[in-house]
């Protein structure tokens, strides 16, 4: 029997809510239906971002330091920074080098004598603001040389209006409906009875897909 050669399965937003609703033991029958599950699936992504690092959401990025600055902007849908070097020498075969950044605490970065002091960055410090972080290099640079190079974890971008794709890997699919059924569940009072099995589904679910979703390079502790 012939197969389908096609592994392209993606779902819509209305798809996944529907599935949901089903799971939840009830038709999705209105707009404010699909409403409710738009905000529920927001909620529940803001979950995944506060439970650890969702792999397909770290991306690159870079920061041309100034001399005499000492704080940048990030991208306003940063949550952190997972790596960070500055490079020296940038476009040159011979001298481009990328060193590390100690991160330091806000207590360890106050307790700097003088914020001023120039020279190459060696310690970078993350405010973590509600609405965009800022990153704070120290020594502040003494060239307009130096660039700062990161990797970031970024939010998962919003629930759509209905025909958009949710923002992450295919294999975070069966955990999406498991947690939407179940925090829809959650608000339908004739649906209670089903909520301790909707969330025993959800954390079967997200615990394999996030067994999967994993760095798989080897580890050595010294």
């Amino acid at each position: 029997m012939a197969t389908s050669n096609s592994a392209t399965f993606n779902m819509e937003f209305t798809d996944i809510a529907e599935e949901a609703f089903e799971r939840a033991g009830r038709e999705m029958r209105s707009g404010y239906d699909l409403k409710t599950a738009r905000r529920s699936m927001n909620l529940l992504t803001i979950e995944w971002q506060n439970r650890g690092i969702n792999m397909w959401t770290i991306d690159s990025g870079t920061i041309d330091l100034v001399q005499g600055q000492t704080q940048y902007p990030l991208p306003a849908d940063t949550i952190d920074l997972l790596e960070h070097q500055v490079r020296t020498g940038s476009g040159n075969v011979a001298t481009q080098s990328d060193l590390n950044l100690s991160r330091i605490s806000v207590s360890t970065y106050a307790s700097i004598p003088n914020k001023l002091t120039q020279g190459r960055p060696i310690q970078l410090y993350i405010e973590r603001l509600r609405d965009a972080p800022l990153v704070n290099v120290w020594p502040v640079p003494d060239t307009n040389d130096y660039k700062l190079y990161y990797w970031r974890m970024r939010r998962i971008e919003d629930a759509g209006s209905g025909v958009q794709t949710p923002d992450m890997n295919f294999r975070f699919f069966p955990c999406l409906v498991a947690g939407l059924a179940y925090y829809i569940a959650m608000k339908l009072p004739e649906m209670m009875d089903r909520v301790p099995m909707l969330k025993s589904v959800y954390d079967e679910q997200f615990a394999l897909a996030a067994g999967e979703d994993r760095e798989k390079a080897s580890v050595r502790f010294v």
